[in-house]
């Protein structure tokens, strides 16, 4: 690996337009195009592209196309757990998306953070990635966008149009944006 993608991976500044980064973004984009251009009823071929774009993905889960992400092999999808249509996830650091998810139309799932106070570091692509873990049995409703570092607790519900931008605990309804916790579950 080389010293941005480790940079990247580690949590540390790194340069999004380092060469072997830009090389990595292609070919996520190509296994995206073939996936996103596949028909409703090729359901092997996406399973196919997805196994080989993503970490791991596991027994019975599936994307819906159109399905983005920079990277591909930093997202981790259990089992029987549901991207559903145009979701973006910003793979810069890990997304760990438990078992039995269901994720609704339009979600983003956002790890890249960029320095706010040096302008100069922004300017020059200088940016950090924290790590969005989803649990188990956890369900987000459409629109719904997890900002970098959060992680959702199993079994806890978001509302539609949500932003996440910190923890949220287990067996909870959250909403609004901020996202707040509404009741428990």
């Amino acid at each position: 690996m080389g010293q941005h993608r480790d940079r990247m991976l580690a949590g540390d500044l790194y340069r999004d337009n380092d060469p072997e980064l830009v090389a990595e973004r292609r070919r996520c984009g190509r296994l995206l195009d073939r996936f996103n251009a596949t028909r409703a009823d090729q359901d092997a071929q996406r399973r196919a592209i997805l196994e080989e774009l993503l970490g791991e993905i596991g027994e019975g889960s599936w994307i819906m196309p159109r399905f983005q992400c920079d990277y591909g092999y930093s997202i981790r999808l259990g089992r029987n757990s549901f991207l559903n249509y145009d979701a973006i996830v910003m793979d810069c650091a890990p997304v760990t998306i438990g078992d039995d998810v269901s994720i609704g139309p339009r979600a983003q799932l956002l790890t890249a953070l960029h320095p706010m106070d040096d302008h100069d570091l922004r300017r020059a692509r200088w940016e950090t990635a924290a790590p969005i873990t989803i649990g188990d049995n956890v369900w987000l409703g459409g629109g719904v966008i997890v900002c970098p570092g959060v992680r959702i607790g199993a079994n806890t519900v978001v509302g539609a149009g949500a932003v996440v931008t910190r923890e949220l605990p287990e067996k909870v309804f959250a909403a609004g944006n901020p996202a707040r916790v509404v009741r428990a579950l």
